[in-house]
């Protein structure tokens, strides 16, 4: 299923005489209660019991070849579950304010759809349990005990939540489209990495970068509360203090077995800087047999 992803994590901070509350954007029901059936098999992601085996005349060479491979070598089970850890952080004169995130993410290829269960934990230690479902194009989202709502999986705020790593192999594909020259191939202990980074650079000389673009719409809703609540900044005075995405596949089988996405901007105020950084990963755990449904009484 390719949903585009990411995820704006739940962010309180104080800022001097500012109080601002970032909106919780975790994803899913640490109860592990959902209507997604079917075992989780111990297999890694290097197993191969049941799978198809991609079998070319000529190993791949380049970024757009592994792509490819990859693509069909996860194409080739109806499902997959993944482990997702996150991390955010807003920080002011020393004083941080954050959340981290775990959940796991279940999902099949025909039908498409997407189930993630897990929970969100304040820098306060406050957890948020949150369970998402993505079928037929619409997200439905039900965050504590509280009802589920839904909106089309196309939206920014759905899109920030939804975190589907198949979906790095067409963003991959995107970028060698966009600059080729900015992904990077590595081989290594039986590991094939594909990585884009970015070191210090002011927001308005990289913002047209797709890989930029999707590290803004993580920070948007958080800069939007930032200017309501009285700090001048606009986009075109921000810098991307660092940014970096790699994309693990196995050597042999081509398997997706990590994805990583890791971002920070630095946000004037004042004299100083406020920093925001972000840092998701996602680790294959084996395919997934089951079936995704919704609750009853959901759609």
């Amino acid at each position: 299923m390719h949903v585009p992803t990411r995820r704006i994590l739940v962010t309180t901070a104080v800022l001097g005489a500012l109080a601002v509350t970032s909106a919780c954007g975790g994803g899913g029901g640490g109860d592990g209660k959902g209507s997604a059936s079917g075992s989780d098999p111990a297999a890694s992601a290097k197993a191969t019991d049941g799978a198809a085996e991609v079998k070319k005349e000529q190993p791949p060479e380049t970024p757009e070849e592994f792509l490819d491979r990859a693509e069909e070598a996860m194409a080739a089970e109806k499902g997959w579950t993944f482990a997702v850890r996150g991390r955010e952080r807003l920080v002011l004169q020393g004083q941080t304010n954050g959340a981290s995130y775990e959940s796991t993410v279940r999902l099949t290829q025909d039908p498409k759809a997407f189930h993630s269960t897990g929970a969100t934990t304040s820098s306060k230690g406050v957890r948020k349990a949150e369970e998402i479902f993505v079928v037929d194009g619409t997200g439905y989202v039900k965050e504590g005990t509280g009802a589920w709502k839904q909106e089309p999986a196309s939206e920014p705020e759905m899109k920030n939540k939804v975190e589907d790593p198949l979906s790095a192999i067409e963003e991959f594909r995107s970028y060698v489209t966009e600059s080729g020259g900015d992904v990077t191939l590595t081989r290594q202990g039986g590991q094939v990495r594909l990585q884009v980074s970015v070191s210090s650079r002011k927001l308005p000389q990289v913002r047209e970068r797709a890989y930029v673009e999707k590290a803004m719409r993580e920070l948007n809703p958080t800069l939007k509360q930032l200017q309501n609540a009285g700090v001048s900044a606009t986009e075109d005075q921000l810098t991307l203090s660092s940014l970096k995405e790699t994309m693990i596949l196995d050597a042999d089988s081509y398997r997706i077995t990590s994805h990583r996405f890791q971002f920070g901007f630095l946000i004037p105020y004042g004299a100083q800087n406020i920093t925001f950084a972000q840092d998701v990963s996602e680790s294959n755990k084996g395919v997934f047999e089951g079936s995704i449904e919704l609750p009853a009484g959901v759609g």
